[in-house]
């Protein structure tokens, strides 16, 4: 057995398998040549590696890295970082997705005040706590956020907070734990169109995914809901003017649209780069369908710009309840 040095759980550990050993026999998918305006530098400045080492302190896993998104050095330099808890390994596999598949560990109970302690030290006015899918757990999770979101509220009052959730899908209720510890913003991304979930979220299900947004949303109106979609996977202008139609049924205040980025070669291709003036205009329709707040660019991802993002949502209802 080899074994590697894991400073996060705290010591020696057996070296983990393969990331994503569902994929393994896929034949590969050629990553293609990134356009100019989503290329990005790599991280140098000291405060990234200030948040860094924070983090290892905590021994906390983030989607920053989890999901290697490629604004990970614009947004540690200023100390934002986006918490995943309940481990590093997820259930699904979903077709887009860099975080590692398998078996998870059980739940720690001692993740919650870590957490609260990072946001704290990092002096986060915003934070996002997102999570990998643990179909394993009877609630999926649930209850162990609502913990997070009580540990924060303790050790930062001042700091607002947004939840990225999985879906529970066949969980029940389970969600409104979630709601019931009152995170300012419920976010859960519907990834992509219908008519994509197979290849793309083969273990999730679109309607379940809107359902839940819609149940937060008719649980607690003041809670703002959120979702985003990836493009460049194959998807209709259509479909995604279909898709923002849904989310604004369903009572969603914000949207997010980035381009999707091929983490490996076993995973989905990008069927295009998506132009920023298409995002742009993308933006455009989605404003004009009524949603208070819209990030539409090729580097956009949930957390991305979310605490300045936050701030323009609650002024706008704050301007929409003036008026």
């Amino acid at each position: 057995m080899r074994v590697v040095i894991d400073h996060r759980r705290g010591g020696a550990v057996a070296a983990p398998g393969p990331r994503h050993p569902e994929k393994a026999h896929r034949p590969d998918n050629p990553i293609a040549r990134k356009p100019a305006w989503i290329r990005v530098k790599a991280p140098t400045h000291p405060v990234y590696h200030e948040t860094r080492a924070l983090l290892a302190e905590n021994r906390l896993h983030t989607v920053c890295e989890e999901a290697a998104c490629p604004n990970i050095g614009e947004c540690w330099s200023v100390r934002h970082a986006t918490m995943m808890i309940m481990g590093d390994t997820c259930t699904r596999a979903c077709g887009f997705c860099n975080v590692r598949t398998g078996q998870p560990a059980p739940l720690d109970g001692d993740e919650p005040a870590r957490v609260a302690d990072a946001v704290a030290r990092l002096g986060l006015r915003h934070v996002v706590i997102t999570s990998v899918d643990r179909d394993d757990l009877a609630d999926g999770g649930a209850a162990h956020f609502a913990v997070v979101i009580e540990a924060v509220r303790a050790r930062a009052a001042g700091t607002t907070i947004e939840v990225l959730t999985p879906d529970f899908l066949r969980k029940g209720e389970a969600w409104r734990q979630v709601a019931q510890a009152r995170p300012d913003v419920f976010n859960h991304n519907l990834e992509t169109v219908p008519r994509l979930y197979p290849a793309i979220r083969p273990g999730a299900r679109y309607y379940q995914s809107l359902r839940l947004l819609d149940q937060v949303k008719a649980h607690d109106p003041a809670i703002f809901t959120k979702s985003g979609l990836m493009l460049g996977l194959g998807e209709s202008r259509a479909e995604v003017m279909q898709v923002m139609d849904d989310l604004r049924i369903a009572g969603v205040d914000f949207l997010t649209l980035g381009q999707y980025l091929q983490p490996t070669v076993k995973h989905a291709a990008v069927e295009r780069f998506v132009p920023p003036e298409e995002f742009a205009d993308y933006a455009a329709l989605a404003r004009a369908r009524g949603f208070a707040m819209v990030a539409a660019s090729p580097l956009t991802r949930s957390s991305y710009h979310a605490d300045a993002d936050f701030a323009a949502l609650r002024a706008a209802r704050s301007a929409g309840c003036a008026a």
